[in-house]
């Protein structure tokens, strides 16, 4: 799907959350939509405020939080918790199915696209159950926090007297 498309599926998806809900639909809460559906990966909502106010939108932190959760409640936007006290977040429509691989060192986090999770077999378990996405976490401890951990340990070894 071509990102004009994109866009304009999720802007009729948010419209008909809006008004089902009796939300006002203003021009700020289609903006930060937008802004979000432009973000390649996940983002926090410091890396949202601070993206907008790069480009040009000046919108007020109350207004991002409360956009935010109306874009979770519709399901247009997913967050997720990787072990930090931040949430990050990342756009629902037109993401591959991926794996998020969490160091528990330094808190990194990777994806790894896997478009064939499901085997056949494995689908035919979910017959009355229809999978729009999912997601998995992988922790673990990335090469640059497992070599660090190495030079410590290698480092703080008691030094043989001959």
């Amino acid at each position: 799907m071509d990102n004009i498309k994109l866009q304009e599926q999720v802007k009729n998806e948010f419209t008909d959350y809006l008004t089902l809900y009796k939300h006002r639909k203003t021009p700020e809460r289609y903006a930060i939509l937008e802004h979000i559906y432009t973000i390649k990966g996940h983002f926090d909502m410091d890396l949202l405020f601070n993206s907008m106010t790069d480009s040009g939108f000046r919108v007020s932190r109350a207004t991002l939080y409360n956009t935010i959760e109306l874009l979770l409640d519709c399901g247009l936007v997913v967050k997720h918790q990787f072990g930090a006290n931040v949430s990050k977040y990342e756009k629902a429509y037109g993401n591959e199915n991926h794996d998020h691989f969490i160091c528990l060192g330094c808190g990194e986090v990777k994806e790894y696209k896997n478009s064939n999770l499901f085997t056949p077999a494995q689908q035919k378990r979910f017959q009355r159950f229809k999978v729009s996405y999912y997601s998995l976490y992988i922790y673990g401890m990335c090469s640059k926090c497992q070599r660090q951990k190495n030079n410590i340990k290698s480092n703080n070894l008691p030094i043989k007297k001959k």
